[in-house]
């Protein structure tokens, strides 16, 4: 009786089998490109006229850029936590970057918070990180217990550029007894645990491991890939090389020609990825995402045009980021996405796209974009965006909805904006439309309700402000004194 019962469903199991394999044939690849301070005006695709970037604007040219794109956070480790959790990291206690220490006092995010990684790992990818972390140093909050099979790069926030400048220096520090005082952007790399002795510019060391990484994907054939490569670049310390610094003669300010050499170092790799991710047979059916973590540093060479405000700042120059989205036949080509997005949204996009289960217990703040994003439509009308930035007594606030965007950087003082019109945040539009800017003003309130505490600050002085000051004294930002 058995066995003529497996034999009558033999065909629709084999049927079934079939439609899964398929399935599983068609997840693409997803590759996330992340810059680190890159300015909103810094990339060809995105306007720059001084900094070459052909191989991401031949990216961009045959996929979508994103007109209105933003991260969650104006500054890298809160933006990275939200990307990573598809949460806002106000509501699990990490508003702040790490503490500057090397071992960042043996905090990180919250390991109750699943990261997209360890989703993707779950659902079958084989998973990479390449270059920067930032997001906890110690055991439980390193890439290999956050869902990734593959880490090459650093943990803490950053790190010098040329090893023959800071192997040595690290070398010394540490013969002279001053191991733990060491800093970390001297620190040897480390692949999988355990340090290695880097050779090339970082940037390109960068690079080469992606590349080793797509070429071990390579050999994985029925095995999608997710590759998070985080660049530092163009993060300080301003350090070029003399040969990308010389692609720019044009250029005679010395800040900018240093920025302008670190970006094309990163365009450089860009394009030894693309080649790799060919040469594999690979990128026909890999989604390549480019972004930046947050605005550029115009003290440091950046440039934010047509963008007001900078990396750190709650207005459009602080969180608004170029990017684009590449993916052969399934990305619209040659195309400009006008409607707001954030990375919160890559944690349900990306596992919709991968077929992956995401925790029942897995809180997000995201959107599944995908489908807006075939038929030009907003994902979020009529819901908001949120930024928040604390300082030294107050915190600097934004928030986006459709069109309109309020604003509050001074703490005591609200903006409203018709972003769409006015993308420079010239023209104050709250006396003309009272009624739009308290609703926005109240919706975000709301909002605050759901933060947790800080669980650490970035320097200890943070930490005795936020307490002298009684912060985070969300009844003075909510407090309309127009």
């Amino acid at each position: 009786m058995k066995t003529t019962l497996i034999k009558r469903l033999a065909p629709a199991l084999l049927g079934l089998a079939s439609v899964f394999a398929a399935g599983a044939a068609e997840r693409p690849n997803i590759l996330v490109i992340i810059t680190d301070d890159l300015g909103y005006g810094d990339v060809g695709f995105n306007g720059a006229t001084d900094i070459r970037t052909p191989n991401l604007d031949a990216l961009a040219a045959d996929g979508t850029t994103f007109n209105a794109a933003y991260n969650v956070h104006p500054f890298c480790g809160p933006s990275r936590a939200g990307l990573m959790t598809g949460r806002h990291p106000h509501k699990f206690g990490s508003q702040f970057n790490l503490p500057t220490s090397y071992l960042s006092g043996g905090l990180g995010v919250p390991v109750e918070e699943t990261f997209i990684s360890k989703t993707l790992q779950q659902a079958g990818y084989f998973t990479g990180v390449v270059g920067k972390w930032h997001l906890g140093e110690t055991a439980q909050y390193h890439p290999h217990n956050r869902g990734f099979d593959e880490f090459y790069g650093f943990l803490n926030g950053g790190h010098d550029y040329f090893p023959e400048s800071f192997a040595p220096a690290y070398e010394r520090q540490r013969k002279n007894g001053l191991k733990k005082a060491i800093g970390g952007y001297l620190h040897p790399l480390e692949y999988n645990g355990k340090e290695v002795q880097e050779t090339e510019y970082i940037t390109d060391g960068l690079s080469r491991e992606a590349v080793n990484f797509i070429n071990k994907a390579g050999e994985k054939k029925d095995q999608p890939f997710f590759l998070y490569l985080a660049y530092n670049a163009p993060h300080s310390p301003m350090q070029a090389k003399q040969e990308d610094m010389d692609q720019f003669p044009e250029i005679k300010d010395k800040k900018r020609k240093v920025y302008a050499g670190m970006v094309y170092a990163v365009d450089r790799g860009v394009k030894r990825v693309v080649e790799a991710l060919k040469a594999t047979d690979q990128f026909d059916n890999t989604l390549i995402v480019f972004l930046s973590d947050n605005g550029g540093k115009p003290k440091l060479g950046a440039s934010n045009t047509p963008l007001r405000g900078e990396k750190g700042s709650a207005l459009e120059g602080g969180t608004r980021t170029p990017m684009l989205f590449h993916w052969p036949n399934k990305v619209a080509a040659g195309k400009s996405f006008k409607h707001p997005v954030s990375t919160l949204d890559f944690y349900p996009t990306f596992a919709a796209l991968a077929g992956a289960d995401i925790p029942a217990s897995k809180q997000l703040d995201g959107k599944d974009i995908w489908q807006s994003l075939q038929d030009g439509t907003s994902p979020r009308a009529g819901e908001m965006l949120y930024v928040m930035r604390h300082r030294n007594g107050f915190s600097e606030v934004s928030g986006r909805k459709d069109n309109w965007k309020i604003v509050n950087v001074t703490g005591n003082k609200w903006q409203l904006f018709d972003i769409e019109k006015d993308i420079g945040e010239t023209t104050d539009l709250s006396k003309q439309y009272p009624n739009v800017l308290r609703e926005m003003v109240a919706d975000m309130e709301i909002w605050s309700w759901q933060h947790a505490e800080p669980k650490w600050f970035h320097i200890h002085q943070e930490g005795v402000h936020w307490r002298e000051k009684a912060m985070p004294r969300f009844h003075e930002t909510f407090n309309i004194k127009q």
